[in-house]
């Protein structure tokens, strides 16, 4: 009887952490939310980018 290839499983285990991270990580740069908080957060960060951008007074 053949014994059991533990360092394959253990390398299988590994390689489905790394894929669900990486998707994990492209589904939040690519901006769709999982949970109701998240575009908050990004209105947030969008608007604080935006005002250093656009002056407030017309500089003469």
């Amino acid at each position: 009887m053949a014994t059991p290839n533990y360092s394959y499983e253990k390398r299988q285990r590994e390689l489905a952490k790394k894929r669900k991270a990486e998707e994990k990580r492209q589904r939040k740069a690519s901006g769709k939310p999982d949970d109701g908080s998240a575009p908050d957060e990004a209105q947030a960060d969008g608007d604080v980018a935006a005002d250093p951008a656009s002056p407030t007074e017309p500089q003469a």
